[in-house]
């Protein structure tokens, strides 16, 4: 456990690892919550194109890729506002486009660029400046949850309603690209840019079908996130694979888990539930017509679903709306 410690470049890959995985995995609750899931698909693939630009000029591999995601942040939301168009259209058109540009300019001018490890990668690639452009990262992210966390979930529900409550919902959708487009590049080196996607996905998925609650959702897949960056770079270490699919394959192990042991529960819920009835078939709830208080109208009542206090404000009964299916999916 503790002799790959003594290797230098593991001590910073691990370092680098955390933050990427705690980035990644708190951005994921965003993404989920949004069905944006294709973002940082997106993103990951304009991190390829202003690489490969950015080392045909001469220039760092994190200023190709910074001006690359961020001009295509500015572009997806440019794009998402005309008349007609969807967020997954802009994404599909914007990064595909950029993708395709950093293709050709591999194809064509002879760069130094190490193709196998910004798509999938490199451990024994993270050095000190990638350490400093993840804190870097790390920070700006944590001061934009702090400062307009309540903005940012607000907007994720609810954009008309966080609108008419004063939310500048342009500004949060822009902040929320812009964190995205850093947090993917901070991750290329730790994750590479096909993994990247899945790194801000999963995490959040997981955390998902635990709980309802944002809090506690972000919490969750937070360190869910540093739990699948960490395991996952020691099997990198000792399997001799590259850190991003083996970081990605951690996740999607514990996913399916969770997925497996919530299905199992839920039917062993639903099962004894129904022998409940079978024994005790006189055993009704209140009706509307016996004229008592209903369970959900009295004060501080629990939600019988989630087993929380009834949503008696607009981000929860919106979320609720969500998950029964009457408001329609978030544009």
């Amino acid at each position: 456990m503790l002799v790959p410690l003594d290797y230098a470049f593991f001590t910073r890959a691990l370092l680098a690892g955390v933050l990427v995985g705690a980035m990644s995995g708190a951005l994921s609750t965003f993404v989920v919550l949004r069905r944006m899931s294709y973002i940082g698909h997106g993103l990951a693939h304009s991190v390829l194109g202003g690489v490969a630009v950015g080392m045909a000029l001469g220039l760092d591999l994190y200023v190709g890729a910074m001006v690359a995601t961020v001009l295509s942040a500015l572009l997806i939301d440019a794009v998402a506002r005309q008349r007609g168009l969807h967020a997954d259209a802009a994404i599909g058109i914007v990064t595909t486009t950029i993708f395709a540009i950093g293709v050709a300019v591999i194809a064509i001018v002879p760069t130094r660029l190490n193709v196998e490890a910004v798509l999938f990668g490199n451990l024994l690639g993270v050095d000190r400046t990638d350490l400093a452009v993840a804190a870097g990262v790390g920070v700006t992210f944590l001061l934009v949850l702090v400062l307009l966390y309540k903005p940012l979930v607000f907007t994720t529900f609810d954009q008309e309603v966080a609108r008419v409550h004063g939310v500048r919902t342009r500004a949060m959708e822009l902040v929320f690209s812009l964190v995205t487009a850093a947090v993917v590049v901070a991750s290329v080196r730790v994750l590479g840019v096909l993994l990247i996607a899945a790194a801000v996905v999963i995490p959040g998925a997981t955390a998902r079908l635990v709980t309802r609650s944002v809090g506690t959702m972000l919490a969750l897949s937070t360190l869910l996130g540093v739990g699948a960056a960490v395991a996952g770079l020691y099997l990198s270490f000792h399997l001799d694979v590259p850190s991003g699919p083996s970081i990605v394959l951690t996740g999607a192990l514990v996913f399916a888990v969770v997925v497996l042991v919530t299905a199992v529960t839920t039917r062993l819920g639903l099962s004894a539930v129904r022998r409940h009835e079978a024994q005790d078939p006189a055993t009704e709830g209140p009706t509307p017509s016996s004229g008592g208080v209903q369970a959900a109208d009295r004060p501080g009542a629990r939600d019988p679903v989630a087993g929380e206090p009834a949503a008696t404000d607009p981000l929860a009964r919106d979320e609720g709306a969500h998950r029964s299916g009457s408001v329609p999916p978030r544009r």
